[in-house]
């Protein structure tokens, strides 16, 4: 029996759910930080998305140095 490569499937939109267990917060937090336009959605339908890069910006954008 021939081995086949293991293919690595790549989300490039996540749920809320996920979204909200990525960064160790509620689902109501992360909906909170939507409405108020602080995180970036996509919205299909009615379901709603989020980018993991535009995620991560957020993250960036808000680290600070600890002095």
């Amino acid at each position: 029996m021939i081995n086949s490569p293991k293919v690595e499937v790549l989300h490039l939109l996540v749920k809320p759910g996920e979204a909200a267990r990525l960064w160790a917060i509620s689902e109501r937090k992360l909906w909170s930080l939507t409405n108020v336009g602080a995180i970036k959605c996509v919205r299909i339908d009615r379901a709603v998305r989020y980018d993991p890069g535009d995620l991560r910006a957020w993250i960036e954008s808000k680290k600070v140095n600890a002095q």
